[in-house]
Order: C-alpha cells, then structure tokens, then sequence
C-alpha cells in the first residue's frame, strides 16, 4: 500500500469536501471533472487543495481557533480567495470564472467553499 504524505492527506480531505459539496448543491448533473476521484484529479488540482486546507488549518491555528468565529459567508470567501490564489500560481492566464470574485460565484460555489472551510475546521479540531 502507497504511504501517503500529509499534505496529500490534507489534498485529498478537501477534495472530498468539494466533491461532498458539488454533490449537494450544483443544479442538475455536475460535470464530470468536479466530482473526478483524487486519483483522476490533475497535479495542480491536488496541490491547490492540498495549499488551501492547508492555508485554512494556519489561519485556524494563527487565531487560536477564533476563526471558527466568522460568518459561513466569510470562511467562504477566505477559501474562495485562497482558491483563487492558487488559479494564479498555476495557470499564467486564467480564464475570467476562474478567478471571479466571490459575488459572482454561483450559489452551488459559495456553498460548497463554505462547507470546505467547515470541514476543514472539524479535521483541526
């Protein structure tokens, strides 16, 4: 059996959590690329999820766990900026909706970011 690294474990925790949350919320038949297996999943993909829990769990931490404190609309929007942070690193000239800012996601989005942050919380726990 392949030994995971924690940063995968993280990746693969968050991915889930998207996964969990497209499921839920999208509108119809999600694409197939939102709700592909880690596995399936592209090498930037897995390391931005991997980044973002892992940029969540510091800010978690750095507060002391007061970050539990904010909105469900503010830990979306942390993920989402955190999310588009790494649509930067990876791609030289995103598309517009990938980088959109938060009151332009759709709802299903903003729903499943909120949920990534909470998952995120109850694995730091």
């Amino acid at each position: 059996m392949k030994e995971t690294s924690l940063s995968e474990e993280h990746g693969r925790i968050f991915r889930e959590a998207w996964i969990a949350g497209v499921t839920k919320h999208y509108p119809g038949e999600p694409k197939p690329g939102y709700i592909a297996p880690w596995d399936e999943t592209p090498d930037w993909e897995r390391q931005s999820a991997a980044a973002v829990f892992e940029q969540v769990a510091a800010f978690l931490h750095a507060t002391a766990g007061a970050a539990t404190k904010l909105t469900r609309e503010q830990k979306g929007r942390f993920v989402s900026l955190c999310w588009i942070g790494q649509i930067h690193k990876h791609i030289p000239e995103p598309k517009p909706a990938y980088v959109a800012d938060w009151d332009a996601l759709p709802d299903w989005q903003q729903q499943t970011d909120m949920e990534i942050f909470e998952r995120v919380e109850r694995e730091v726990a």
